[in-house]
């Protein structure tokens, strides 16, 4: 049995240590470790409500209107708002843009510049990939990156400034769009949607939708000359259509709500089942090897977190969510799945779990669909109406949820008020659910799980495995260790 640390990770947002045992070249059991603790559930108690929609969103520079809805939510269900209907579409843009730009820096500057390593070279394709996808000279970021920083300007349209914006709020958004404002809106989106069908997709977004099997996606991929099929090409000439195996169940919490409900449904499903209801209160934090003082597994709005870096047992300052006391896998591929997008589930069925693959194919899959949910919500602006409910809000005693889908996965916050200030404040991140450590029955983690069976060693590829079932998952470690 061989031992080995790997990490720190570069193009991680936060710290992130991976410790393998590997036997004959393949790894046996990996213990995934959060080394940075920040402390923000701790910084919000004792303070008034309204101030988590200050401090929550900084967070994370790169999630912050994530972080944001889930706090208005989460306020919003202490307080009894009503939220203007233009506020939610307002909102929901914004959150889509954030969301969408994080799929695309992940993939074009975090996740495939591993594949112009020298590790591959000597392939047929690693040339090509060398030329498009080499950190700080491959011409995919070059391309890529522009067009993310267009949709920095949908957010600066609706909500002032990104990161870290005033505008969400339990009413709705500050800021009312007039004429002007929609029409620059739907011109940056018509742009931006132009640019990604042109650089990733290679063919219209309802073309790409309408793919639905497997020889399907095998077809595109053969004929396509986009990033995307390039992708494609190079995940089955690498195997990542059978590499980081997720460990079964898929969980989202629904994203994008509005006034007819959920633009994705939220539920839990299983590649070999159908869809289920999920059940919020089935959620528990278990400490058992996390670097927090002993307790028992408790729902978040019941939960502590107090760190003990003492902790015998704790190897991580993650906590391990679960639900019905099993790990679950949150992501973009989590809501495709559970929404029932027929190509993704198409995968899954073939696959019989999560893989590489299909982690990054569903994040451009959700890109696409987005694409068009906005095109819809712009138009669906009401200039003459509200976009903040005009009534001041009032925080009572009183328990709110916020649950949310941040790019990476279900975002809960959790707050307690009591005498009109914080009392407890509790938040489960995305990569919390999917880098989490082992629980009391000593039940890894999902990418715990999903590295097993990684191969590792010298040989071409070998060694760049493991960064591509981490990297599959987007980690964001600041969020994890909020």
């Amino acid at each position: 049995m061989t031992r080995t640390i790997v990490g720190p990770f570069n193009r991680v947002e936060g710290d992130l240590e991976v410790r393998l045992e590997s036997h004959d070249g393949v790894v046996r059991e990996a213990r995934v470790t959060t080394p940075l603790y920040r402390g923000f559930e701790q910084i919000l108690v004792g303070r008034a409500p309204a101030d988590a929609l200050v401090i929550a969103p900084r967070i994370c520079g790169i999630c912050s209107v994530s972080q944001s809805m889930a706090a208005v939510a989460a306020l919003r269900a202490v307080s009894g708002t009503v939220a203007a209907p233009n506020g939610v579409l307002a909102a929901n843009i914004a959150h889509a843009a954030e969301n969408i730009a994080d799929h695309l820096t992940h993939f074009a500057v975090f996740f495939m510049p591993d594949f112009a390593r020298p590790d591959y070279a000597g392939a047929a394709w690693h040339p090509a990939a060398v030329e498009r996808f080499a950190a700080e000279t491959g011409a995919a970021s070059a391309e890529i990156l522009p067009v993310r920083a267009r949709l920095l300007h949908v957010m600066g349209l609706i909500a002032g400034k990104w990161p870290h914006s005033l505008a969400f709020q339990p009413g709705g958004t500050t800021r009312a769009l007039d004429l002007g404002a929609r029409m620059r809106l739907a011109g940056t989106w018509r742009d931006f949607r132009t640019a990604f069908e042109r650089i990733v997709l290679g063919v219209a977004v309802e073309d790409f939708l309408f793919i639905k099997t497997a020889d399907g996606l095998a077809a595109y991929a053969e004929a396509g000359r986009a990033d995307l099929p390039h992708f494609l090409r190079i995940a089955a000439a690498t195997g990542c259509d059978r590499l980081g195996r997720g460990p079964g169940p898929l969980m989202s919490f629904g994203a994008y709500h509005g006034e007819d409900g959920a633009l994705f449904a939220g539920g839990v499903t299983e590649p070999s089942e159908g869809w289920r209801p999920l059940d919020p209160d089935r959620i528990a934090e278990d400490l058992s090897h996390a670097w927090m003082q002993e307790g028992p597994a408790l729902h978040p709005a019941r939960g502590e977190t107090r760190p003990d870096v003492d902790r015998p047992d704790g190897y991580s300052f993650a906590k391990a969510p679960r639900l019905d006391g099993r790990p679950v896998e949150v992501g973009a591929v989590a809501r495709q799945a559970v929404d029932g997008q027929p190509l993704i589930r198409a995968l899954l069925e073939r696959d019989g779990a999560t893989t590489v693959t299909t982690r990054i194919l569903a994040r451009m899959v959700e890109t696409a669909r987005l694409i068009l949910a906005v095109e819809g919500w712009v138009r669906a602006l009401d200039l003459r109406a509200a976009f903040c409910a005009p009534e001041t809000v009032r925080f009572g005693d009183g328990t709110g949820e916020g649950l949310v889908e941040a790019a990476r996965g279900a975002l809960g916050h959790w707050v307690v008020v009591r005498g009109d200030r914080i009392q407890r404040y509790q938040i489960v991140a995305p990569t919390t659910w999917n880098f989490s450590p082992r629980d009391a029955d000593g039940r890894p983690g999902p990418l715990e799980q999903a590295l097993v069976g990684t191969p590792v060693g010298d040989q071409p590829g070998r060694s760049v495995a493991v960064q591509h079932v981490v990297r599959s998952f987007d980690p964001c470690m600041v969020c994890t260790a909020h």
